[in-house]
């Protein structure tokens, strides 16, 4: 007969619109993708629709969309900030509404949402630990912008474990870029300008893009990796399956990270949790040891 269901009529009677909005910092990332396939499995099972939207990493563009999905009165938010957010602000509209609000990966701590999480520092000690226990003395770190939770608590985790094994941190070994492609070259041409007994001996970068790159750099230059310089990073993106040797990493599952999120806020918005109650959900991740940091193996 070519009835259609007049949704906003509906969204007017449950005061309900069945849509969650997602602000993510980019959209090329194997991470994101993945932690928006869990999202989307889960909230098309429970019969909402995902509104998705992306700041590029601005702070500026994520107030924008921040106030589009808003205005488009979505039932929850979930958000991931972007690279230079200082502070959450825009958000107020949805704290005053009552409008659910989930942070998950780059966070921001507030007594009325609750953040999706792994714990970074544990995960940054592990992987420098690792390699100290190869043999590595003078331990490089490409991090990212403090503001961001993810970066300052695996910078946190660096350093405690230097401190743990009697190595000093020094402050020309901390590389803080927005660890995109070029910044992983960039930190590689750092390293080559370096006299040879400044250089590291190992490099943990706070994500693979990163310190893939900074390894091609430096494989072009004629180091060997791991036998001159190990490396290690984070995320356990495709790259480090490609690159050769094989990237040491940290794997967390996306997948995991956006089923938990759109669960979290779904069972608030069913009145199973609240999520004024549950402030953090920590999620595991592992080390996965690959070839770019078996600079000892009788260590």
């Amino acid at each position: 007969m070519g009835y259609r269901s007049n949704t906003f009529a509906s969204s007017l009677r449950s005061k309900r619109t069945q849509t969650l909005g997602v602000i993510v910092p980019r959209l090329n990332s194997y991470f994101v993708s993945s932690v928006l396939a869990g999202m989307e499995d889960v909230a098309s099972k429970e019969g909402y629709n995902l509104i998705i939207s992306h700041s590029l990493e601005s702070s500026e563009k994520e107030v924008a969309n921040a106030a589009t999905l808003f205005n488009k009165r979505v039932d929850g938010l979930l958000v991931s900030l972007a690279y230079d957010t200082e502070n959450i602000d825009h958000l107020k509209p949805f704290f005053k509404k009552g409008i659910p609000v989930v942070f998950f990966d780059r966070t921001f701590p507030h007594h009325e949402s609750t953040s999706i999480i792994i714990d970074n520092a544990k995960a940054a000690y592990d992987i420098t630990k690792h390699l100290i226990d190869k043999g590595c003395r003078r331990i490089m770190h490409l991090g990212g912008n403090v503001l961001r939770n993810v970066y300052s608590e695996r910078i946190k985790g660096y350093k405690q474990a230097l401190r743990d094994h009697n190595l000093p941190f020094e402050e020309k070994l901390l590389y803080i870029s927005k660890l995109s492609e070029d910044a992983g070259t960039q930190a590689g041409e750092r390293i080559l300008k370096m006299k040879e007994k400044d250089r590291p001996d190992g490099v943990f970068s706070a994500n693979d893009t990163a310190a893939v790159h900074c390894m091609l750099t430096l494989k072009s230059a004629g180091f060997r990796i791991p036998q001159d310089i190990a490396f290690a990073g984070f995320n356990n993106d495709p790259i480090s399956k490609v690159i050769e040797p094989n990237l040491t990493t940290v794997n967390y599952s996306g997948y995991n990270v956006g089923e938990a999120a759109v669960s979290n806020l779904i069972n608030h918005l069913n009145g199973v949790t609240d999520i004024k109650t549950t402030n953090t959900i920590i999620l595991r991740c592992d080390l996965v040891i690959r070839e770019s940091s078996q600079k000892n193996k009788s260590l």
